[in-house]
């Protein structure tokens, strides 16, 4: 299970920004995941309660958006949203795109709070 490791990364990156901030502790981590990522939302979720035990982020809300994928097409130039099995331009039809997005996975935001309790939001 990759989401394990992936959990202990983005813990990683949330305690740095954490430290930086001067955080006490994180509220909510919000995730950006595509589609094609390779990362399964729910297993996820279940790694990431392992991952967080004993971290500024342990107690913190996990929030995943889905994002949308997005091709470009070589053809007229569009960039449209596509299906995960379908990467077709939605202007013209034609197969030939490039994949814009739908296979990253982003950290998008942090609720953290700071050692004087004012709640501070870390965009990203």
């Amino acid at each position: 299970m990759h989401e394990l490791a992936i959990c202990q990364s983005l813990l990683n990156q949330v305690e740095d920004i954490a430290l930086q901030h001067q955080a006490e502790t994180v509220s909510s981590i919000t995730l950006g995941i595509g589609p094609l990522s390779g990362v399964e939302s729910q297993l996820l979720i279940n790694a990431y309660s392992i991952a967080s035990a004993g971290t500024v982020a342990e107690q913190a809300k996990l929030i995943i958006e889905i994002l949308p994928i997005r091709v470009s097409c070589s053809e007229c130039g569009n960039e449209s949203e596509a299906q995960a099995n379908k990467l077709i331009c939605k202007s013209c039809g034609n197969w030939r795109t490039t994949l814009v997005s739908g296979d990253e996975m982003l950290l998008m935001s942090l609720d953290l709070e700071t050692f004087d309790q004012a709640e501070e939001k870390v965009l990203h």
